[in-house]
């Protein structure tokens, strides 16, 4: 988008129209403009392109932007300085020396939201894993559950609340079966999950704790020694793994 606009938010409350007005009126006058293709003359002959630095000989096809002074940039190097997209009709918006599409302009100034993809106006949003929500947009990425507040979980980038977590993505615990909720530590190991307390995450023979200790897993159970492997079952001919079993904390959630 070249710029945002009052028609593609419709939530916007009073405050949030008024700031949006201000920023679109303000970014017009201080960094829109749109680039000139035209030859290069003959004055700018052999010139390097603003953005790969590459000359510009006299008549070569350019793009000029009057608000960077006399620069030329080769038609397919007049791009955002963020995205690398060619700027569509040439509408550039310019920060520092630098030209950019609407869109990463704005971000330049404006916190942009996870869920809607609206710039954010309001002083007070909600921020998590490097991302910022308008805080009624900060819900549950499985049922919608206003998340203000409240504990969630973050997978893949998305809040979730705790219920849907553990009902829907919670691992089960490869010794008792049950899956490990949002506040349980857990140990991985070759794809398999446990938890990290040392009733499940233990050696199956002797069951000798094993968090931060040498392990051996055969079959998807774990020993502390090629001994306990050999006493559980010695005549198996499955190879060994011997390996430290990586310790995961709770899932972060606020």
């Amino acid at each position: 988008p070249r710029a945002p606009q009052e028609r593609f938010c419709p939530d916007l409350a009073e405050e949030e129209r008024r700031q949006l007005r201000a920023f679109s009126a303000r970014r017009r006058q201080e960094a829109l403009g749109q680039g000139l293709a035209c030859p290069v003359p003959g004055p700018c002959h052999g010139c390097p392109c603003r953005k790969c630095g590459r000359r510009l000989n006299k008549g070569d096809p350019g793009i000029s932007a009057s608000r960077l002074g006399d620069q030329f940039w080769h038609p397919s190097c007049f791009s955002c300085h963020f995205c690398h997209q060619q700027l569509v009709d040439l509408i550039y918006f310019q920060q520092d020396g630098r030209i950019y599409c609407g869109r990463h302009h704005a971000e330049l100034f404006r916190p942009r939201c996870a869920s809607c993809d609206q710039l954010i106006f309001m002083e007070e949003c909600i921020e998590a894993e490097g991302r910022r929500w308008h805080l009624e947009h900060f819900c549950c990425l499985e049922c919608d559950e206003p998340l203000r507040g409240q504990r969630y979980v973050m997978r893949s980038g998305r809040p979730c609340c705790r219920g849907c977590f553990e009902s829907l993505f919670a691992e089960p615990c490869q010794a008792c079966g049950d899956p490990i909720g949002a506040d349980g530590e857990e140990v991985t190991h070759q794809g398999l999950h446990w938890h990290a307390r040392a009733a499940c995450f233990c050696c199956s023979l002797c069951r000798k704790p094993l968090r931060g200790q040498p392990l051996t897993c055969r079959r998807g159970r774990l020993f502390c020694s090629d001994t306990c492997s050999r006493g559980q079952d010695a005549s198996s001919t499955a190879s060994d793994s011997s390996d430290s079993a990586f310790a995961s904390a709770p899932s972060p959630d606020s």
